[in-house]
């Protein structure tokens, strides 16, 4: 039996940078403080296509600007610390940022896509002239199930090594155990918040906070967050829950995206989502009356959401998860705040999959902050409708009888629908990149 902190231990998680480059760098950080002394001449990662194509054009945090699979991987060969996990790249320095761009100019990072690989995976192998170290990251960006130098193993003490392996871990238990349960049962779990699960939402919402306060400050990436505010003082538009919610999920992807070195409270493996699943509820709660109390449990039940969908959509896929799965952890908790029963919370859910289920996935990049905009007042417009009555009926489309199985629609709409297009997606950036 699993409880609330058990989602928040395993699913929410700090993350400096977006977390698919992120994992790059911590399997390349690892598998070279794996390495006696010695002169690094090569690196060589394989990746599935869903962080291969996730990676390809983000900016990294505390790299100049700089993207790019490869740049990860030499970023965290040269300068991670592989003991912070999703953020092995806080401790880069301008030294070790100069060591990657010399090593990658000399064309000495080799990147494969495994094009049949299904769910994360990262191999990444670092030499010297005289040894070879390997990672391999799978599942979870941070898993990192085998470790070895020369082709001995290093983490065979690990006891949750086979258990990672075989895909019977800590999260797929968890993923496992939430797919039983319904949403009354998962609201029920808000029942058993404690000191230190409210603690840490705030510590959740402080630090993606930042980001937004950085991305309208300096309008970085594609400034929507700051767009956004500056209509509404030019009186071109006009301010409302709906509006704050997106500038405030908008302008924390703007800085994120454009690799500025804040960390994120990420949400089910992705810095995004997190964003997604915490920033609305906390734009809207401006505009009503509640109590401090409501709104961190709005968050937890947006967590635990976010976590429910994704463990029926696969930890990557093609479609956006900010849109589908935090978007209904959003949806639902913005419902919650506003005092909707049960029944409101289904119909909000069933509005935002209806909304959004079409939302592809192309990758992380700028333009993602225009979806966290879109996913942000979708969330709130979902809610709101569904408070005054107003939710998608079960004849509609892809859309269930009941929330749980219009979740599981959209599981099985992303692991058995999409996977050709997934392909597609991967397939046009590929050419775009190597046409450009």
């Amino acid at each position: 039996m699993y409880s609330v902190k058990d989602i928040l231990n395993i699913e929410v998680a700090p993350a400096l940078g977006c977390t698919e480059p992120v994992a790059i760098a911590l399997g390349a950080a690892a598998a070279a403080g794996a390495l006696p002394q010695g002169e690094i001449i090569s690196i060589e990662v394989s990746l599935d296509p869903n962080i291969y194509k996730n990676g390809m054009a983000v900016s990294i945090p505390g790299s100049g600007g700089l993207s790019g699979l490869d740049t990860a991987a030499a970023l965290g060969a040269f300068g991670g610390n592989p003991e912070l996990k999703l953020e092995v790249l806080e401790s880069v320095s301008a030294a070790a940022v100069s060591q990657a761009k010399a090593f990658l100019a000399a064309d000495k990072v080799e990147v494969k896509l495994l094009p049949d690989q299904r769910g994360i995976y990262i191999r990444t192998v670092v030499r010297t002239a005289t040894d070879s170290a390997q990672s391999i990251i799978q599942d979870i960006h941070d898993n990192i199930v085998s470790l070895s130098l020369n082709d001995l193993e290093l983490l065979t003490a690990n006891t949750d090594l086979e258990a990672n392996k075989s895909g019977s871990g800590p999260l797929a238990e968890l993923e496992e155990w939430l797919k039983r349960l319904n949403l009354n049962q998962l609201l029920e779990l808000l029942d058993n918040l404690d000191a230190e699960d409210r603690k840490f939402i705030e510590e959740g919402v402080t630090v993606n906070l930042r980001l937004a306060d950085y991305g309208l400050k300096h309008g970085s990436g594609l400034g929507i967050g700051k767009t956004l505010e500056r209509l509404v003082r030019q009186r071109m538009i006009t301010r409302d829950m709906i509006l704050d919610a997106r500038i405030l999920t908008s302008s924390a992807s703007d800085a994120r995206m454009d690799g500025v070195k804040l960390p994120a409270m990420s949400s089910a493996g992705s810095g995004n989502h997190g964003l997604t699943a915490i920033l609305p509820i906390w734009a809207v709660k401006d505009y009503v009356e509640c109590d401090h109390d409501t709104v961190i449990e709005a968050i937890a039940l947006s967590h635990i959401l976010t976590a429910y969908v994704k463990a029926h959509t696969g930890r990557l896929s093609a479609i956006c998860g900010c849109s589908i799965a935090a978007g209904a952890g959003a949806a639902a908790g913005i419902t919650y705040l506003l005092g909707g029963d049960v029944q409101h919370i289904a119909g909000a859910i069933k509005n935002m999959t209806q909304d959004l289920a079409g939302v592809i996935c192309d990758g992380a990049k700028a333009g993602c902050s225009l979806k966290l905009a879109t996913a942000a007042g979708a969330a709130t417009q979902a809610a709101l409708f569904s408070l005054q009555g107003v939710y998608v009926k079960a004849t509609d489309g892809i859309i269930g009888m009941s929330p749980e199985q219009t979740m599981q629609n959209v599981g099985t709409l992303s692991t058995q629908g999409m996977i050709e297009t997934d392909r597609t997606i991967l397939s046009i950036m590929l050419d775009k990149k190597f046409n450009l």
